[in-house]
């Protein structure tokens, strides 16, 4: 069976030494770690008739869980010179169309009434600003990244520049 010639596809994480036009880290707000800790503390409630060790233990083991797993689900935006990486996902910046960014009630829309159900997301709640970018591969089926930014000036700014 004849070999394929390789092909030129972006590696699913950003190259290690590539610089980076931009980064950020889509990190939980204080109000996510504080529900957490209120969350955590029921575990007091549950262990308490048993005994106040053993509940004032599942509530350090609760957060510790719940603190970990906020940690590791939390997405990276990475732009590079080649390649555009949001949570999961990878594509090429030649790929990269039109890209806009909604704020307030129209990040809202974008989010839910406009939102295509084809489109890729990686979207916080705690995060109001988003942007829109657009996704020109012919053979991907996917219309268009919703992505959550703190940054939406400067992640439009990175894709917009070449």
């Amino acid at each position: 069976m004849p070999e394929s010639s390789p092909s030129a596809s972006v590696p699913s994480t950003p190259a290690a030494g590539a610089p980076a036009a931009y980064r950020e880290k889509l990190w939980p707000n204080a109000w996510i770690w504080i529900i957490a800790a209120g969350v955590s503390a029921a575990g007091i409630l549950v262990f308490a008739p048993i005994s106040m060790a053993a509940g004032y233990t599942a509530a350090a083991v609760l957060f510790i869980i719940i603190a970990v797993l906020l940690v590791l689900s939390t997405p990276a935006i990475t732009v590079t010179e080649d390649s555009l990486t949001v949570g999961r996902a990878t594509i090429e910046r030649r790929f990269i169309g039109e890209v806009k960014q909604f704020r307030s009630e129209e990040a809202t829309a974008e989010r839910g009434t406009r939102l295509n159900g084809l489109a890729y997301l990686c979207i916080r709640g705690w995060i109001d600003p988003v942007v829109r970018i657009e996704i020109t591969d012919p053979a991907d089926r996917t219309p268009y990244w919703l992505a959550s930014t703190r940054h939406p000036d400067q992640l439009t700014a990175a894709l917009t520049r070449r």
